[in-house]
């Protein structure tokens, strides 16, 4: 159970009307307005499964991942390559929804264009992200 909505403000209905949020208790909800019934959701559900696909898109291009961080820390040696390369192996989605995203995360993503669309059900129905600079 979670406190937090970690996805606040970027998650859409299959309307295209952005979710509000509510706090039950002492778990958040993602509250869908469906024709004037208001549906709570757990956030927890709908977290879940979009750092779901987070997770599995950072273990298919992990190698990338560990590079891009070497490149941003401005090391380049074997020790900081194993440090980062254990470090991705071992997220814990628990963790990351304990701790939850900053406000100007989130603000950053909705920015760039990232949104979480679900259904009256909780299913995420699509995840838009940016897309990433194709190098000349």
């Amino acid at each position: 159970m979670t406190t937090q909505a970690l996805f606040q403000g970027l998650v859409y209905d299959e309307n295209g009307r952005l979710v509000d949020t509510a706090v039950i208790g002492n778990e958040a909800n993602y509250v869908i307005d469906d024709a004037g019934f208001m549906r709570h959701i757990s956030a927890e559900e709908v977290d879940r499964q979009v750092l779901d696909f987070f997770l599995q898109q950072l273990h298919e291009n992990q190698d990338m991942a560990v590079e891009q961080a070497m490149k941003f820390m401005g090391k380049d040696d074997l020790m900081t390559k194993a440090a980062i390369d254990a470090s991705l192996r071992n997220i814990n989605m628990d963790d990351i929804i304990a701790q939850g995203i900053p406000q100007q995360a989130r603000e950053m993503l909705g920015m760039m264009g990232f949104r979480v669309t679900i259904n009256f059900h909780g299913e995420v129905l699509s995840i838009d992200q940016p897309q990433g600079f194709e190098e000349e």
